[in-house]
Parts: C-alpha cells; sequence; structure tokens
C-alpha cells in the first residue's frame, strides 16, 4: 500500500469545477471526481457548510483528506467530500457566510483563500489493502459503509454506470422496488443488496463480482438480473405487505425463480393463514417458510414459563415419552399437537420432554 501526503491548495481543487445532478462533481482540473456519478448526495446543512468556510478564512487546519488514484494523474475523493463541494461551492458563488459572497472579499482574503493548503493523503495499492485502509475512514463523522468503501476501490465504468440505476434518491431501483429493499440508495444500500445478490448467484463474494466486472462499459446485466427478481417475486406474491420490505429477494429467487410448482393464488390463501395466526410472531418469515418449509423462520410462540411448570408438576416431573424423572430446567415445553398439524398454544397443548425426546419428536415430524 502507498500512501502519499500531498499538500493541494484549495485554488488548484476549485479549477474545473462542475457540479451537475446527474453528471457528479469533479473538479482539480477535472482530475479528481468529487462526487462520482449517482453517489452520496451532498448532506451537510447549512450551518456545518458555514463553519467549513469560517475555517478556511481564519486559517484553521481542516481535518485530513483521502484521495484514491484511480489511473495515471486521476483521482477519487474518500474522505472530504462535503468540505470539499462547501468550499468549491463557495468559491463558484453558490451561498454567502456572514453575508459576504466569495465575489464581496477584498482581494486579499481572496487569495488567501484559494492560497489555503488542504493536507491530502492519496492512497494507491491493492484492492484489498486499499479497502482494509479505507475502513477506518469516517466522512463528516459518520463511518462509511462497506459499499462506499468497495465503490472507490473499484472505480470504473461498471460501477459509475451501476450507481447511475442503484444509487440517486429517486433512482430507477428506488421507483422499481424501494418497498422490497431496506436502508438509502445514496448510502449504497441498494447497489450493495443487487450485487450480493447477483453475485451469491455465482457463488461469489460482492469483491470478486465487482472486481471480474470493473472495466465492463455498462452495467445493464446487473440491472436485468435485479429486474427478474422483483419481477419473480410480484408475479408470486402480487400483494404487497410492509412484511415484504427488505428480504433477501435475490437469494429466494436464485434458489427458487425456477420452480414450476409456485401457484400465487394458493400462497396468497396461505399468507392470509399465517398473517392470521396468532402463534406465528415473526410475521416476515412467513414468504421464506412458503418457500422452504423451514417452520423456524416463523418464530412458533413457545409456552410461557407458567404454562410449562403447570405441565411439569401435572407430569411428575417426568418426561411424557420417557419417562425418566429430570430436573425443569434439563426439560423443554412442546406441542401435544404439532402447529404444523393445526396444534396451537394454549396450556391444555403443552407437554413437557426431555432434550432428547423432544429432538427425537422433532426430527420425526
Amino acid at each position: 500500500m502507498n500512501i502519499e501526503q500531498r499538500k493541494v491548495t484549495i485554488g488548484e481543487v476549485v479549477e474545473g469545477y462542475f457540479n451537475d445532478a446527474e453528471e457528479g462533481v469533479v473538479g482539480y482540473d477535472e482530475r479528481l471526481d468529487i462526487r462520482p456519478k449517482y453517489q452520496r448526495e451532498f448532506v451537510y446543512k447549512d450551518a456545518q457548510r458555514d463553519e467549513v468556510i469560517r475555517t478556511i478564512a481564519k486559517g484553521l487546519p481542516l481535518n485530513v483528506m483521502y484521495w484514491v488514484k484511480t489511473g495515471e494523474g486521476s483521482y477519487e475523493l474518500m474522505d472530504g467530500q462535503q468540505r470539499t463541494i462547501s468550499f468549491c461551492e463557495y468559491v463558484d458563488g453558490s451561498f454567502s457566510v456572514d453575508d459576504k459572497y466569495f465575489y464581496n472579499l477584498p482581494s486579499d482574503q481572496k487569495k488567501a483563500i484559494l492560497d489555503y493548503e488542504l493536507f491530502v493523503y492519496v492512497c494507491d495499492g491493492t484492492d484489498s489493502e486499499k479497502l482494509d485502509w479505507f475502513r477506518i475512514i469516517n466522512i463528516a463523522g459518520e463511518k462509511l459503509t462497506d459499499q462506499e468503501l468497495r465503490n472507490a476501490v473499484y472505480a470504473g465504468s461498471w460501477t459509475s454506470d451501476a450507481k447511475r440505476y442503484f444509487s440517486k434518491t429517486g433512482c430507477a431501483a428506488n421507483t422499481l422496488a424501494g418497498d422490497y429493499l431496506k436502508g438509502a440508495s445514496i448510502r449504497q444500500e441498494y447497489l450493495e443488496a443487487a450485487i450480493f445478490w447477483a453475485a451469491s448467484a455465482e457463488s461469489k463474494t460482492i469483491e470478486t463480482y465487482m472486481a471480474e466486472h470493473q472495466h465492463d462499459p455498462s452495467a445493464v446485466t446487473l440491472w436485468n438480473y435485479f429486474r427478474s427478481v422483483i419481477d419473480w417475486v410480484q408475479a408470486i406474491f402480487p400483494k404487497y405487505r410492509r412484511e415484504m420490505k427488505g428480504l433477501p429477494w435475490g437469494l429466494f429467487y436464485n434458489d427458487h425463480g425456477k420452480r414450476a410448482d409456485l401457484d400465487p393464488k394458493k400462497l396468497e390463501t396461505e399468507v392470509q393463514r399465517l398473517m392470521g395466526d396468532e402463534d406465528v410472531t415473526r410475521k416476515s418469515g412467513i414468504y421464506e417458510y412458503l418457500l422452504t418449509g423451514d417452520e423456524r423462520k416463523l418464530s412458533i410462540r413457545s409456552f410461557d414459563r407458567r404454562d410449562a411448570l403447570a405441565a411439569y408438576e401435572q407430569q411428575g416431573h417426568k418426561c411424557a415419552i420417557c419417562g425418566e424423572s429430570f430436573e425443569f430446567d434439563r426439560m423443554q415445553a412442546d406441542h401435544i399437537k404439532p402447529w404444523s398439524k393445526g396444534g396451537h398454544t394454549p396450556p391444555d397443548n403443552c407437554q413437557m420432554l426431555c432434550t432428547d425426546c423432544n429432538l427425537k419428536k422433532g426430527a420425526g415430524r
């Protein structure tokens, strides 16, 4: 890992400054990608932004900034985006501080701002080295997400195009599937989910997937895969419920997307039944249960301690199957009639079993 310390003036950074909601933000004679296309949008409040300018005007130091080398003489800003956009926008005349725009300042004050030296670390190295290094970096006191770190390490044509689909407020992914995804697009959480699903389909990690596609001209393959996932979800579970938000739909699609036995009408009937079942305490697990049959995803309501103690006393402290005596803490409350066969959780359906018998009974269901 090569980390080079540089002193760069504000005047150098604002040279060629360009800020566009669609095309991103660049500076440093268009060699510094300050905010790549469709990455995190500017989030500083006016008070924070103004304080950056006051700090510079007083000649006080700003925190160190980090750039990552992306080519010969080209860089992407990894840490310091908000500070950089603040002083670039001020010099560009977009806002005033203490009732003074940059162009209102005396020439000596303008020169002092443009000559202000920023302390910058330029980082270059292997992908894994850069990931390890950037994990310790913060932006405005807020820790970078793992996907924001990956975006810098695997910067290229493919990542930029993928951000176009997944990384902006109101982006295509948000319009198509915002109800199914957790997190925020501008924090790269939509992009991370999409890549994770697609990478998992090929038994790869996110990092491996991004490295393999880094220099692809577009991310249309990822977008088409993502659309297939959402189309499939909406086809087999046509009625949307809030419990569907944030589920790993891509992983479900990878495992079950080609099944011909999934009947949307029958599935909806089961969803309705399970949503109304008071013993199902984890309603969001209904969808995975219907695809896999794994009851553990439902967190079936267990008997409370009072009912378990009552059954333990009625059984004379003996296991209801093997008849051996056990301490209460070495026994487990079990449904006499299993939930899967219509049993519920009233006291009269409770029996106490030793651990071994409970496991054997569970395996035989």
